[in-house]
């Protein structure tokens, strides 16, 4: 595996510890539906979160959340659309993002919640 690949990896389960830790409940982890992929799907007092990780060594020259652009958002949006119909859900919806900065279990996590909001296409 790339290094920069076992990187996001440890970054994605730093965050889920981190979520496991605040309370949240993980449904999934890595949800793949044909081209469609979200990080991780979460819940907390009865919300669906979505959650995008963005891992990076440093942040020397852009924050990591900066790489979260619209047509991402607009990705993203529509996994989670098609999560949500899947799992026949009706609950309300949030779209966090968690930034894991550093190597190793050296990582500084920054939670950003309803980072973005879903655009109206």
């Amino acid at each position: 595996m790339a290094k920069h690949n076992e990187l996001g990896k440890a970054g994605e389960e730093a965050a889920v510890s981190y979520l496991l830790k605040h309370g949240y409940t993980i449904r999934h982890q890595n949800w793949r539906k044909g081209h469609l992929e979200l990080d991780i799907i979460a819940a907390k007092d009865d919300t669906l979160i979505v959650v995008e990780v963005k891992t990076r060594s440093n942040d020397y020259f852009a924050k990591p959340e900066d790489a979260v652009t619209i047509k991402k958002i607009k990705h993203i949006v529509r996994a989670a659309d098609t999560y949500i119909r899947l799992f026949q859900l009706d609950n309300p919806v949030r779209f966090d993002i968690i930034t894991v900065i550093g190597t190793g279990n050296d990582f500084k996590i920054v939670h950003l919640e309803e980072a973005f909001h879903a655009p109206i296409f």
